[in-house]
């Protein structure tokens, strides 16, 4: 007959301690002495009898060693201990208890946590679990309340105080989101470059003979750069599949994203696949939500073509759309979206060139915003050459020798990274981003203006 050595040991650990067990012979001897206790059974002596000398002593070793190592830490953390009173007990309630217990001789053994519940006030007990220590905690909330009622008689004023202890348990999962992400800045005019390989190196690495790419692109930009872009992968051996779509407010809608997803969906795109995304901001934040939905969560590569795409939409994690209201018959900005991270942006400035002189100055109106709550050598940059740069589209050859434009654009990206980056799920909503952003957002969904954008101030 086969048996498990683990279960011959645990067996035998329950009648007698294993310090007292140096051998099976010494074992006999304490069990003659009467030194063991009696009830042992002699079937458990005779299964530990069947293990071989090696495997006796190292089960004992290794005994021993959890064993000092849980003397060791009940020394130092007896005293303070503040374990909850279990009034009553169940067999449900011991399983859960021994699902939940830690292993003392695990180097990266997380410690008992205790908090108290913001919400209900309640005395919070987290004990890791053995399997996922850092992340599952087996929890039990003590929760006490006091309530007195007060009774009056003709002699007598009696006041009655309730004490009522309750307790609960259950589950904590806690799991931290490794965001990572690089905002690339491309040298001038030279993302399209068939030399450079930014662009083809930010949609991933593929199994050798996968030659296709999937991009959203702006139905604007596709005019303009459509044709150089198609050459860029192709040159590369590679055929690009595009879905072009509008980049106007009007068009951020649920539908865009539907249209984007079905359009991924046709392609087949793959769990681990990422995807360009070309355009201005409404492109992006449409682009962003249909990557966040698709197979729940694939990546994708944010290529902004606006100075305001470039400063604001590419840099941070929101992506969403505008939401009309069956219900109120309203629309709202950004009602519907997500907090999902691009894998990375990749920001070539000589695509504000493009841009009239209204957009452009859109783009100041949200760096000159940086500027006012953060930045006075960005302020003094915007007030001497903001006039030139918009005329010139950011290409006056004097300021860009001198480095102006760039410093700019740098700086802006810069400040957009140093408030949203330790804030990226918005958790405090006094952002100084936003100054001025909740007066404006009435104004912008007014649906006489359709075509105003945030802000449009004019440097003259």
């Amino acid at each position: 007959m086969h048996y498990c050595s683990h279960c011959f040991s645990s067996a035998l650990l329950g009648y007698c301690s294993i310090t007292q067990i140096q051998s099976l012979s010494d074992y006999r001897k304490k069990y003659d002495e009467g030194k063991v206790n009696s009830t042992v059974p002699k079937s458990v002596a005779d299964m530990w009898e069947s293990l071989s000398t090696e495997v006796r002593a190292a089960l004992i070793a290794s005994e021993m060693k959890a064993t000092d190592a849980y003397i060791a830490k009940s020394s130092l953390t007896r005293s303070g201990s503040n374990t909850p009173t279990i009034l009553s007990r169940s067999s449900s309630d011991a399983l859960f208890e021994q699902n939940s217990s830690i292993d003392s001789s695990k180097d990266n053994e997380v410690e008992v946590k205790h908090e108290k519940c913001p919400v209900s006030g309640a005395t919070v007990t987290l004990s890791p679990v053995e399997r996922a220590p850092k992340n599952v905690f087996a929890f039990t909330k003590t929760h006490f309340s006091e309530k007195s009622e007060v009774t009056k008689t003709s002699t007598a004023t009696v006041t009655t105080t309730t004490k009522v202890v309750s307790t609960s348990r259950g589950w904590r999962n806690i799991f931290s989101l490794p965001i990572s992400y690089d905002v690339n800045m491309v040298a001038h005019g030279t993302l399209f470059d068939r030399i450079n390989s930014q662009l083809l190196d930010a949609t991933g690495v593929h199994p050798e003979g996968y030659n296709t790419r999937f991009a959203v692109i702006d139905a604007e930009v596709d005019t303009l750069h459509g044709e150089q872009i198609r050459n860029y992968f192709a040159c590369k051996g590679i055929e690009l599949t595009t879905c072009v779509i509008n980049g106007g407010e009007a068009d951020k809608r649920p539908k865009a994203v539907d249209y984007i997803l079905d359009e991924l969906c046709a392609y087949k795109l793959r769990r681990r696949e990422p995807f360009l995304a070309i355009g201005g901001g409404c492109v992006l934040d449409i682009a962003g939500m249909a990557a966040c939905l698709y197979r729940r969560g694939v990546p994708f590569v944010r290529v902004p073509t606006t100075l305001l795409a470039i400063v604001d939409a590419s840099v941070g994690v929101k992506n969403g759309v505008d939401y009309c209201c069956c219900v109120t018959n309203e629309t709202y900005k950004n009602r519907v979206g997500s907090f999902y991270a691009p894998s990375s942006c990749l920001l070539d400035p000589a695509f504000i060139a493009s841009q009239d002189k209204r957009n452009i100055s859109n783009g100041f109106g949200e760096i000159l915003k940086l500027a006012l709550v953060r930045s006075p050598d960005l302020f003094d940059l915007l007030e001497v050459h903001g006039k030139t740069l918009i005329e010139s589209r950011f290409e006056d050859a004097t300021l860009k020798q001198a480095g102006v434009s760039s410093r700019i654009i740098d700086l802006s990206i810069q400040i957009m990274l140093e408030e949203l980056g330790p804030n990226l799920w918005e958790t405090k909503l006094d952002r100084c981003v936003d100054y001025g952003q909740y007066e404006l957002v009435s104004i912008i969904m007014l649906p006489s203006l359709p075509s105003l954008t945030p802000v449009n101030l004019c440097f003259s």
